[in-house]
């Protein structure tokens, strides 16, 4: 592990679909809570890439090096730069049986808040994580979305292949075949 990082064990909670980048190739916006119960986003992370002893799942714990913040343009208090190298899988994901009692009792004592309290704590002290448990739930849409890059994050995927030779999605295609349907909220 990287000297000024501190192994951290992170339940990773959150994985967003993998995006383009232009320095990182592909990423994937992940985030979990440590085993003190606070938030941290694990950025960047270029998941696909990993040896697949370091792909981890949702709700899986993992040990990784966490520097005290995240790059230099991100401010959000829960941003942490990861040591890439460091992940270690800690088991499996933790088990839905028991109405999700195992991945419960981990996030049912978080606060949970209201959208306006999110907002007003991302003003003050750039809390940007968080459960937002609505009141009322009146309508949910499913929508489709594109299933090819945008040009600019095919160009970027081309030229990283012209160096590095055919790493996965050089391709073209922002979902894959076989892959479940996507929505957005």
């Amino acid at each position: 592990m990287k000297p000024s990082f501190s192994k951290t064990k992170v339940l990773i909670t959150v994985m967003t679909y993998p995006h383009p980048s232009e320095s990182h190739q592909e990423l994937v916006c992940t985030a979990g809570i440590t085993e003190a119960g606070e938030w941290v986003r694990l950025y960047p992370i270029d998941y696909r890439y990993r040896p697949r002893n370091q792909q981890f799942r949702k709700y899986q714990w993992i040990e990784i090096g966490l520097a005290d913040q995240g790059a230099k343009n991100d401010n959000r208090r829960e941003s942490r730069n990861p040591d890439l190298e460091s992940i270690r899988l800690l088991g499996e994901p933790l088990s839905t049986k028991d109405n999700w009692r195992a991945r419960r009792e981990i996030i049912d004592p978080l606060p949970h808040r209201t959208r306006m309290e999110l907002e007003a704590l991302y003003e003050s002290q750039k809390v940007s994580l968080g459960i937002v448990r609505p009141s009322e739930i009146i309508d949910l849409k499913v929508e489709a979305v594109e299933r090819e890059w945008k040009p600019q994050w095919q160009a970027t995927l081309k030229q990283f292949s012209l160096f590095s030779g055919p790493r996965g999605l050089g391709t073209g295609s922002a979902v894959p075949k076989g892959s479940p349907h996507v929505g957005r909220m």
